[in-house]
């Protein structure tokens, strides 16, 4: 994007149980910016945006080329000096325990003793939606039980912003982080570098824990995971797997009708739940592998 200047146009599709990977495919392949988000009834919104030069027909067209219907979508229009910073990756600056997560546009930042994770969250989900803040709160717990861990994995990373956290919080650590977006594995790698810890984190493709990266450094000390219900629980018995005995695991991205189906699914292997986070009507659970 050598340009951000102007007006742009948001294309907000109608929240849907799942976005599918055509229709996925077919965003990132045709907008400028795309985003995956997440409504408080645990559906996901796939957001588009586009220079004002392209046209809802060029829209239209292309998805018609690429074999796809398209949902429900809305059209805004948006003028400023810089789309991209001002409605893309503009967010303030989210204080969780010890953390302090803020964009890349923010200038002279005062982290005012917390620990600093500086994100470009363009493309990536997750810098400010309440299951980050409700693992950052995990990682924190986790700290103030164990006070080190070794081996961390990320599962579905995102922006990096767990992994980052993490990685900050404990310094001596190796971290695992995947997504099977490859988007939003370059940004992960990026804010890594960004935050100066991209020698403890290995950022990589994976769709969930089939990767060689993966079960080459497993079994991990700490496994997070803030992803969407379905996904959790269809990877249970892998987390398990690939989680130490007397290791931890965070677990997000479900509601609150829900918490006794992921839950559930993942004592079944062996993860006893130490607590509960609720933000929202979102969840996140922490536990802990007895056996």
């Amino acid at each position: 994007m050598s340009n951000n200047a102007g007006s742009c146009q948001v294309v907000k599709f109608q929240p849907i149980a799942e976005v599918s990977e055509d229709l996925q495919n077919f965003a990132e392949d045709f907008f400028e910016v795309v985003s995956n988000d997440y409504t408080d009834d645990g559906l996901e919104q796939l957001v588009g945006y586009l220079r004002n030069s392209v046209s809802e027909q060029d829209m239209l067209y292309a998805a018609q080329n690429f074999g796809i219907k398209l949902p429900e979508y809305t059209i805004e229009k948006l003028q400023s000096d810089d789309w991209l910073a001002d409605n893309v990756i503009k967010f303030a600056p989210l204080e969780v325990a010890e953390f302090l997560v803020y964009g890349i546009h923010e200038k002279n930042i005062d982290t005012n003793g917390k620990i600093g994770v500086r994100v470009y969250a363009a493309t990536a989900f997750g810098s400010e939606h309440q299951t980050t803040k409700c693992c950052l709160q995990a990682i924190s717990d986790i700290n103030k039980t164990t006070g080190c861990a070794e081996r961390i994995l990320d599962v579905g990373t995102g922006s990096g912003i767990l992994s980052i956290a993490a990685a900050k919080i404990w310094k001596n650590s190796e971290i695992v982080a995947v997504d099977i977006d490859d988007e939003s594995v370059e940004v992960a790698k990026q804010n890594a570098l960004d935050n100066g810890v991209e020698k403890q984190i290995k950022v990589t493709y994976s769709d969930g824990y089939s990767s060689k990266t993966v079960q080459e450094n497993a079994p991990y000390d700490v496994i997070l995971a803030n992803i969407l219900a379905r996904p959790l629980i269809a990877m249970a018995s892998d987390m398990a797997n690939n989680l130490k005995i007397g290791g931890y695991a965070v677990i997000s991205g479900f509601i609150d009708e829900q918490v006794d189906w992921v839950v559930g699914e993942h004592q079944k292997y062996g993860l006893e739940l130490q607590k509960v986070y609720k933000m929202d009507n979102w969840r996140a659970a922490l536990l802990k592998r007895i056996k």
